[in-house]
Formats: structure tokens, sequence, C-alpha cells
């Protein structure tokens, strides 16, 4: 009994000896790691895809671990995402309506992970990402000079009237899970302090869940008109339901909810109403690889 608790006492000691606390601070920038389709660009070249990732963008991380020995340790990580502009929507063509709507994400995450060091210098890590906060941000500008008549019945053929539009839309999602990775390179500054740099892959998507319209201005003819007056128009007049302006309807929705099913019904509605409120459920991409640097603080042993 006197040589186990002997042993045991050994052991924890001889894992205390090399135990080490940390905290660390990083930033970098993240790059797609699987675009997905996001929308077209129509110019005077043509029609064209864009492609993209809502991972891609500016990112900062904090973070706190323990090392049980000198080879393994476990890490937890918060983090925040300040996505790039992805092009959703551009129409930028002579005499046609000029359309501009991009999509970013605003993101906040936390992380666990275990940690292997490969040598005194290059280490690697693996574990599991999560989104706890933030939002899909979706910003529109319209500029269109359209038919006078598809506001007002009564205006005479020919008249036109120049319609602005400045818009934000909001998209929340649910609870994700996803994988974090990275390969890393650590300078030692003195015993308290080290340098790193990082190549570090994310592979996360999100499960939209409702939307909601944030900011929202619009002149129509040169008067300030509301949202609600631009939606009573469009449901007033089908004609105002095509096109241009109907592709933009879904944009300035009342609150939308994004479900896994639908029936028949409602599903038929979507496809003939841009100003449906249930839709089925997307999942978005904030799957990125990324570089980080950052500095390290090792509290004592």
């Amino acid at each position: 009994m006197k040589r186990s608790i002997l042993m045991i006492a050994m052991l924890i000691a001889s894992v205390s000896a090399s135990a080490q606390f940390y905290v660390s601070a990083s930033g970098g920038y993240s790059f797609p790691a699987a675009d997905v389709k996001f929308g077209t660009e129509t110019t005077t070249s043509g029609v064209e895809n864009t492609y993209g990732s809502y991972g891609e963008g500016l990112h900062t991380q904090l973070r706190a671990g323990y090392f049980f020995n000198e080879k393994w340790g476990v890490e937890l990580a918060g983090g925040y995402l300040h996505g790039s502009d992805q092009t959703s929507l551009l129409l930028d063509v002579p005499n046609q309506p000029y359309v501009n709507v991009k999509a970013r994400g605003r993101a906040y995450g936390l992380s666990a992970s275990v940690i292997y060091n490969i040598d005194k210098n290059f280490y690697g890590r693996a574990g599991f990402l999560t989104k706890v906060g933030g939002r899909t941000e979706v910003v529109g500008k319209v500029n269109a000079t359209l038919p006078a008549n598809l506001f007002n019945p009564a205006a005479p053929a020919g008249l036109t009237t120049d319609l602005t539009m400045d818009l934000t839309r909001d998209f929340r999602g649910k609870f994700p899970l996803g994988f974090i990775g990275a390969i890393g390179y650590k300078h030692k500054i003195n015993e308290s302090l080290s340098l790193f740099a990082e190549v570090e892959y994310m592979g996360i998507s999100v499960t939209r869940d409702k939307s909601t319209i944030g900011d929202f201005k619009a002149t129509l003819g040169g008067n300030n008109v509301t949202r609600e007056q631009l939606l009573q128009m469009a449901a007033n007049t089908p004609a105002l339901q095509n096109g241009t302006f109907g592709s933009i309807l879904p944009l300035i929705n009342d609150e939308i909810t994004y479900v896994d099913n639908l029936t028949p019904t409602e599903y038929a509605e979507t496809q003939s109403n841009p100003l449906a409120r249930k839709q089925l459920t997307q999942n978005v991409p904030y799957s990125s690889v990324g570089f980080n640097i950052g500095i390290t603080y090792t509290f004592g042993k």
C-alpha cells in the first residue's frame, strides 16, 4: 500500500515538474478552404459566377493552455472573425439598374484542442470548433430607373422614376460543430515569452435559422419611402415581383424562417413568391485555411 502511494506521488511529481500553464494572443488572415457559389457578377464583359467562403478575413484569438509534460497539452481558445466581403449579386451594365449586394461573416468562436510538441520548435494541434455568436451580414445598394406605372398605375406611359435603396440583412444560424487543426513553429525569447507562427485549418458550416432586416433607407422619385411601402407596392403589383426588383425583394422582406422541410404548397410559394417568409434552410461555409502570428506567455513550472 505504501509502495503504491509512493509510486503515485512520484508520478504526480514527475508530471508536475514539466507541467506548464500558458496564455497567448494571435492575429492573422484566413483564405477560403472550399469555395462555394455565392452569386453572379454581370458587367459589360459578361456574366461570371462568384465563389468564396464566409471564413475568409481577418481574425484574432486569445488562448489558454496547459502542458502535462514536455510533449502533450490541451488548449482552449476564443476568437473573432471579421469576414471579407463576398459578392452575392453585382449588376453593373449601362442603361440597366445598378445592384451591388455583398455578404460577409461576423463570428465569435470557441475551440478546444490537443497539442503535441514534435520537437522544441515545431508543434501540431487538433480539436473541435464551434460558433457561439455573430451573424452573416448582407449589405446591398440599388440604383434603378424604372417605369413609373409600376408604382403608380395612373402614370403616363414612358414616364420613369428613380429608385435607390441601401440595406443590410442579418442571417443567424444554429449551433454548429467543426474541426480545427494547425501546424506551428515557436521561437523562445526567454523563459516566459515566445513568438509563434502557424498555418491553421478550420472546417465548419453554419445552418441558417432566421434572417431579419437591419438598416434600411430608400427613395422613390426623390422622396423618402419606407420598406413597408415598397413591400406593399410589390404585393399589389405582380410586375414588380419579376426582374431585378424581384431578386431584391427577399433581402427587404420581413423576418424569414429557414426550415428543413416544406409542404408542397409552401415549396411552390417559395418558387413563385419572392415575399415568401418560410424557406428551405441552407448550410453556409465558414471553412478556411489561414496563418496566425502571436505571442505566448508561459508561467513558471
